[in-house]
């Protein structure tokens, strides 16, 4: 189990230089959807295929919470006849997209934690979607921040960061590490689906760093103790993305939206939000510490009416916007930098003796949660 020998001594925050709204994703899909409509108008007359829907920006805000999202690439995204962003192919001896996006909310961070790359001797990338196989994202990244020790990618979709953290706390309890820097590069945009009415609206792009150390070590002005870490999976379909280095080799047709992400969202909200509230009383009662104690919780931020619901059910009523503050409006789904980036912006207000959670939860399922303190 964690101790609280571990602190969080700084984060950073790469927002990415286009935003788009909802207005502008409707006009787009409408195009799209139209055309494709028209070009299969025999098929949808007969039953043999449905008709797209075209999109609501009002729907949008109503359904999510979201009104605009940030993105690497905005003219692809809004191509009616491309809706995926354009990234020029990069050659190997050039810096990789994610490890670009990585390095500023890295140096971020470590200004935080008055600490200098070099000293850093653990490098930890958790994301949704890596761009490469290998070699690893992180070590890429290790190598151009100028650290030294050693580095991996993690995978838990929209948990990875808070999974991410755990394996930095366990790696400075365990002493294999003093320095830990936790950084989620999210590119959602390269994996939403923009063609589809109920998805399109959902993601943004951002990246998150996290530094953690010793509490004996830190000398960062803010630190944030961790008292206890949670991780859970249980296996479901219900989100899910097929895209894969065994896609090539497979034998028969995948309709190409399983190689995208897809979800079914009503049951995802029905099966995720009561398993995250049991997953955080179950964290609190650990610690022996009442809801009504946690100043704040930083949570995933997926779905607005999620975040108030698992807070509802936590607290025993419905939270203000100060308990459980949301950044998605602005960001969209940033994936696992989402729970980072509200605890990154909404903390400064907080004092010495303080109490949050850091909550994520996403397609696994996964759910991960990091109970922390000021000190």
């Amino acid at each position: 189990m964690p101790s609280a020998d571990v602190v969080i001594t700084g984060t950073g925050l790469f927002t990415p230089p286009y935003s788009i709204s909802n207005a502008e994703l409707v006009a787009s899909l409408t195009v799209s959807v139209n055309e494709w409509n028209a070009a299969h108008a025999s098929e949808i007359a007969v039953g043999a295929r449905e008709a797209r829907q075209v999109p609501d920006a009002e729907f949008i805000e109503k359904a999510s919470g979201i009104k605009s999202r940030f993105v690497m690439n905005k003219d692809g995204v809004l191509d009616p006849h491309r809706l995926r962003p354009h990234l020029p192919l990069r050659g190997e001896d050039e810096l990789g997209l994610q490890a670009e996006m990585a390095l500023p909310a890295i140096h971020e961070a470590l200004a935080q934690a008055g600490r200098r790359p070099d000293e850093v001797d653990c490098v930890i990338v958790g994301c949704s979607n890596l761009q490469r196989a290998y070699p690893a994202v992180a070590i890429e990244i290790q190598a151009a921040l100028g650290a030294s020790g050693w580095a991996y990618d993690m995978n838990v979709a929209c948990s990875s960061a808070t999974f991410s953290i755990q394996s930095g706390v366990d790696a400075l309890c365990n002493g294999s590490a003093n320095l830990v820097v936790v950084v989620n590069p999210e590119i959602t945009s390269g994996h939403n689906n923009f063609a589809m009415r109920d998805h399109h609206f959902i993601f943004g792009d951002a990246c998150t760093a996290i530094v953690l150390e010793r509490a004996a070590d830190a000398i960062a002005s803010e630190q944030w103790e961790v008292l206890r870490g949670r991780l859970q999976t249980k296996f479901s379909n219900a989100i899910r993305n097929d895209f894969g280095f065994l896609n090539p080799s497979e034998d028969g047709e995948r309709d190409p939206m399983e190689l995208v992400f897809r979800q079914r969202g009503q049951q995802v909200f029905k099966e995720v939000c009561p398993m995250v509230v049991g997953h955080i009383r179950e964290q609190l009662d650990a610690l022996t510490l009442e809801p009504s104690g946690v100043r704040r919780f930083w949570l995933h931020q997926a779905n607005l009416k999620m975040n108030q619901l698992i807070a509802k059910g936590v607290l025993g009523r419905v939270p203000n916007e100060d308990e459980a503050p949301v950044i998605l409006d602005r960001y969209a789904n940033t994936s696992s930098a989402g729970s980072v980036i509200a605890f990154h912006l909404h903390r400064g207000d907080l004092v010495s003796g303080d109490l949050g959670v850091i909550c994520s939860f996403g397609a696994g399922y996964s759910i991960g949660s990091q109970v922390v303190r000021k000190r």
